[in-house]
Formats: structure tokens, sequence, C-alpha cells
């Protein structure tokens, strides 16, 4: 793993950990879980297993450690980890992921499957406080739409910001 890498890496999850911090609660202290676009981020850029699954265990701590729903904290970190590597499953079947629409495809795909199985692991261990259709449909769809506008507004930003520091390159390389 490239130290480059690690440090885009730890910002991804250090913004993604600020915006799931300050996100309010929507409904039965479910959240939209926002620190997912960063960690999307983080895969599209750099694809390569080791990443996906360092970033995917940090922010399923994370996101543990600033959840709001009772008795989240262990199906949020089986949960990112799954998706992480569900996601750099789409982002390599997608094989255009350095294009916007795209990334926000696959962000829309990726927050449903994040939704549910955090939605599924949590009915399992401690159980929903709601009926599981009312919660995807209330949290995690709106979750999906509000990543998806995340995603167009944040990853031609990032790209831009990347190409004029210069690590593309480092992006690019990691593609392959």
């Amino acid at each position: 793993m490239k130290t480059k890498e690690l440090v885009i890496m730890a910002l991804f999850a250090a913004i993604g950990a600020v915006l799931h911090s300050v996100m309010p609660p929507v409904l039965f202290g479910m959240k939209p879980d926002m620190m997912l676009v960063m960690m999307f981020m983080g895969i599209l850029l750099f694809p390569r297993v080791q990443n996906v699954l360092m970033i995917g265990i940090v922010t399923g701590i994370i996101s543990a450690l600033t959840t709001s729903f009772p008795g989240g904290q262990l199906p949020n970190i089986i949960e990112k980890s799954v998706t992480a590597f569900l996601f750099l499953a789409l982002v390599l079947l997608m094989k255009k992921s350095a294009k916007t629409v795209p990334a926000v495809i696959i962000t829309v795909i990726g927050t449903i499957i994040s939704g549910m199985a955090f939605l599924g692991l949590a009915l399992l261990i401690v159980g929903l406080p709601g009926g599981f259709t009312a919660l995807v449909l209330a949290v995690v769809l709106p979750a999906a739409a509000l990543n998806a506008i995340a995603m167009i507004i944040m990853h031609p930003i990032v790209q831009t910001i990347l190409k004029r520091s210069n690590m593309i390159e480092t992006a690019k390389e990691s593609h392959t």
C-alpha cells in the first residue's frame, strides 16, 4: 500500500466520519450513512484488495463509534467490510469507474446493498425498531438518493484536485 493512497483514504475516512456524525437521525435512530460516499470514493480511486480491506474496516469501526442506532455497532462493522468488497466488484464490472455517471450509478447500488445488509444484520443481531420494508423506504432509499447527489458533486471535484496535485497517476496506476 502506497503512502499517498493511505493518506488520501485516511482523509476520506475522516471526512466521512464528520459527515456521519453530524447527520441527524431520520427514523428510529437510523440516519443516512454519508460515510459510504467517502468509502466509495476511496475504492473508486484505489480499487486494490488491500486498500478496500483497510477502508472497509476503518469506516466500519468509525460508523460503529458514531452510530445512533441502538446496538448498531456490530452490524456496522460487518456491513462496511462486506459492502466495500461488493462495491469493488461493481467497480471492476463497470471498468469505466473514472467517469461520474457510472460512479453515481454504483454509489446508488452500493448504498442500497449497504442499507439492506445493515438492516438484515441488525434484524438478526439486535432486532429492528420498525418493519424492514418501512426502514428501507424511509432510510435506505433516501440515503441512496442523498449519496448519489453527494457523488455527483464530489467525484469531479476530487478528480480535479488529484489531477492538479499530480496524484491522479497514483489513482490511475491502481486501476491496472
